[in-house]
């Protein structure tokens, strides 16, 4: 009796036949019919090529029932009236070889006359296991997600007013229509499933000092010529370099979380934010509750924790944007000059609305409130601190319709001062407040339309107690069209009426108007 024979006659092997005969050809190898493996079939309808009318169907389901499996083809078919090789037959041999639980002598003697072809497979296996495994060495984690976002905006600003030659200077120098780019690049990764370490790697080339849609954000007033810097959202100096722009790591422990980084966001540390206003940001200064200086976004060394249950959150925080420098004079951690944020936000959030308080100490001379008039500015850049508090809340339609969704907030600031002159023109108090409006689904099922008008940090009152004539009101308006699931095109207007405020030149007035497309691809 040949070893076939006896493989088809032995009981606890039956489920191994695939294909009824056997060809020694050694020029018929497996790879050369595509079939380095068999596998397992437990149904009898995983075969493609196997119907009910076949003579063999009945023989292959009491197999299956009986013995748990028949080896079949990778590709799902049986093949049942052509020969195989001998790899073949050692391939079926292998891929049930688990099922058998008793090891007889029929068995035994089949193994053996197979021993050749099963080592010959055995070495196969063994290869792309070695090979699966130097890939998933160099491979990211598993728990790793990669997100992208790339922005282009294509814009220009013009300038009016009666203030001719401060006019001039403004269009001279920003007058020209440009095309800018921003990119980011974001990496989560999850250990525990309730964690996350994220870094996020940021490009672009909007310039500081090139540039009116670049610099730190809108309303950021650092020389008389600059009128605006509009902020999509960038920070830095706009050199075209890939920088860290986040690295944090942040674990939930029941109801707290916690949050430690390098370079970590003091919005990154707040269980609320207090706005649903934009779908797609514009001026950066109209998304930040109405409260710019309590909501400045320092990023920095820091960490934080929050507590977050039925709605309520309790948030506590601390940023040193010159956290890394280790000359005590120059910066460090809970120096007078790191450049620190420490921040504290109650709230509450239900299913259509939310409402949150906050208060920011923030040391002046670091940049750290940026969207004001260049009057206040000024002041914020002596050295002192800013006690800023911020109201801020919102509310949006169950469904989208013609009733859109409002987010508004005010915050009032107080500052004083450990040295310097002109005291008596000094800002003591500033405030600023911001009302958003947007529309989802507008016209088009998943555009929207937004609106938004405010007044970024303007003087209230100086220490010499007089009160300033400063101020100015921002507006913009926006369309966003969802071109796809991952692109989105913007185009928005905006207006500023006297964005120098107490700095414009006494009876004369100075405004400007912008427009934009913003192109948005995520990936």
């Amino acid at each position: 009796m040949s070893a076939l024979q006896r493989w088809v006659q032995l009981p606890a092997a039956l489920c191994l036949i695939a294909p009824f005969s056997v060809t020694a050809s050694p020029a018929a190898r497996a790879s050369d019919l595509g079939m380095n493996s068999a596998e397992q079939v437990i149904s009898i309808t995983q075969f493609s090529d196997v119907k009910p009318t076949d003579w063999a169907y009945q023989a292959l389901s009491n197999l299956i029932e009986r013995y748990g499996c028949v080896a079949g083809y990778p590709n799902g078919t049986y093949r049942g009236e052509r020969a195989m090789t001998r790899y073949e037959a050692a391939a079926l041999l292998n891929a049930c070889l688990d099922r058998i639980t008793e090891v007889t002598d029929e068995l035994k003697r089949l193994m053996k006359e197979f021993e050749q072809e099963l080592a010959v497979l055995k070495g196969r296996v063994d290869g792309l296991e070695a090979k699966v495994g130097e890939l998933e060495a160099t491979q990211f984690s598993t728990t790793t997600k990669l997100s992208g976002l790339a922005t282009f905006v294509l814009g220009g600003n013009t300038f009016s007013g009666s203030a001719q030659d401060l006019v001039d200077r403004n269009q001279k120098r920003f007058g020209a229509t440009t095309f800018n780019y921003d990119v980011q690049l974001t990496f989560d990764t999850s250990f525990t499933g309730r964690d996350l370490l994220r870094t996020n790697l940021r490009a672009g080339n909007f310039s500081f000092t090139n540039n009116s849609f670049g610099g730190a954000g809108p309303s950021s007033l650092s020389q008389l010529e600059v009128a605006f810097q509009e902020n999509i959202g960038t920070r830095g100096d706009g050199s075209d370099v890939v920088s860290i722009d986040r690295l944090f790591y942040q674990v939930a422990l029941g109801d707290f979380t916690f949050t430690v980084g390098g370079v970590v966001g003091q919005e990154d540390m707040l269980a609320i934010w207090p706005s649903v206003y934009p779908a797609d940001t514009v001026l950066d200064v109209l998304t930040l509750g109405g409260a710019p200086a309590a909501y400045n976004k320092n990023l920095g060394a820091g960490a934080g924790l929050w507590w977050q249950k039925n709605g309520f959150a309790i948030s506590a925080n601390y940023v040193a944007a010159n956290g890394d420098v280790g000359n005590p004079d120059a910066g460090g951690i809970g120096t007078a000059d790191a450049g620190s944020t420490g921040t504290v936000q109650l709230g509450y959030t239900a299913e259509q609305w939310g409402v949150a308080a906050i208060y920011s100490r923030i040391q002046n001379g670091n940049d750290l409130i940026v969207y004001g008039t260049k009057f206040a500015l000024n002041s914020f850049n002596q050295a002192g601190d800013t006690s800023a508090f911020g109201l801020s809340g919102y509310w949006q339609p169950a469904q989208a319709g013609w009733i859109p969704s409002i987010s508004a907030g005010w915050g009032i600031n107080t500052t004083s001062y450990s040295q310097g002159e002109n005291e008596s023109e000094r800002v003591s108090t500033s405030q600023s407040w911001s009302i958003g409006l947007q529309w989802e689904n507008a016209l088009v099922q998943g555009n929207a339309l937004g609106m938004a008008v405010g007044q970024p940090t303007f003087a209230t009152s100086l220490e010499g107690g007089t009160t300033p004539n400063d101020g100015n009101f921002v507006w913009e308006w926006w369309y966003k069209l969802q071109v796809t699931d991952q692109i989105s095109v913007t185009p928005a207007i905006f207006y500023l009426s006297r964005p120098l405020g107490a700095d414009t030149p006494s009876g004369k007035s100075f405004s400007q108007l912008g427009a934009l497309i913003k192109t948005s691809v995520r990936f």
